[in-house]
C-alpha cells in the first residue's frame, strides 16, 4: 500500500467508523498518518482526551498542531504544555484554541499574557491577544492595551479584544484606534464603539475625523 492509499484508508475509516484502523494510525511512523488518525477518531466520536494529550508530545509539529485544534472543543484539556512548545506554529494554534475554550485555568491566562507581551513571533502575539479577549480576564487588559500599539494585524485583534472590558484606558485606546493609520484598525474601532459603554458622541466625532483622513 502506498502512502497515499494509507492516508485515504485513514480518512475513510473516520467516515465508516473503523476505529481499529484509526487507532493503528496513531502509532504510524508517518506523521501525516498520525494526524489523519486523530481526525478520523474525532469524526467517528471515538477520540478520547487521553488520545489528544498523547499527541501533545508527538515529535512532529503538525501533529501537535492538530492536537491543539482538537483540544479547542475539550475544555477538560489544558493547552498549557503547547503554549510552551518550541515551535511557534504550534504555540499559535494552541493560543487560538484557548480562546475557543474561553474558560481556562490561571496558568493558561498568565502564559497567554506573557506571549501577548513578549513572543518573538507576531502571529503568536496576535493569537494570544485574541484569546485573551475571548477569555475576558481583567488581568489581561494591560497586555491587550499593549497590543493596541503593536503591528497593524495585532492592533486590529487588540481593538476587538477590548470588547469585554471597560474603563478610561479602554475608552482612550478605542478613541485612538479611530485615527489609526491602518484602515482596518479604524474599522474595528468603529464597529466596536456602538457596543461599548463609552461617550458615543465623542466616538462618532472621532470616527468622522478618521474617515476624512
Amino acid at each position: 500500500m502506498t502512502a497515499q492509499q494509507h492516508w485515504r484508508a485513514l480518512v475513510v475509516a473516520g467516515y465508516e467508523h473503523h476505529e481499529g484502523v484509526a487507532r493503528d494510525g496513531l502509532h504510524d511512523s508517518d506523521p501525516v498518518a498520525r494526524r489523519l488518525a486523530l481526525g478520523a477518531l474525532d469524526r467517528m466520536g471515538a477520540l478520547t482526551d487521553a488520545d489528544v494529550l498523547h499527541a501533545f508530545a508527538d515529535p512532529d509539529a503538525t501533529v501537535r498542531q492538530r492536537a491543539a485544534t482538537l483540544a479547542a472543543n475539550r475544555p477538560a484539556i489544558s493547552l498549557l504544555p503547547l503554549l510552551h512548545d518550541p515551535d511557534a506554529t504550534v504555540v499559535e494554534v494552541a493560543a487560538w484554541a484557548t480562546g475557543e475554550q474561553e474558560i481556562v485555568d490561571n496558568e493558561v491566562v498568565l502564559a497567554l499574557i506573557e506571549l501577548a507581551l513578549h513572543a518573538a513571533d507576531a502571529l503568536v502575539r496576535e493569537a494570544a491577544v485574541a484569546a485573551l479577549g475571548a477569555i475576558g480576564d481583567e488581568r489581561a487588559l494591560p497586555a491587550i492595551l499593549a497590543g493596541c500599539g503593536d503591528k497593524a494585524t495585532i492592533r486590529r485583534r487588540a481593538v476587538l479584544a477590548l470588547a469585554p472590558f471597560s474603563g478610561p484606558e479602554v475608552d482612550a485606546a478605542l478613541l485612538a484606534a479611530l485615527s489609526d493609520r491602518d484602515w482596518q484598525v479604524r474599522q474595528a474601532a468603529e464597529d466596536l464603539l456602538p457596543h461599548m459603554p463609552i461617550d458615543t458622541a465623542i466616538g462618532e466625532g472621532e470616527g468622522d475625523a478618521a474617515a476624512d483622513t
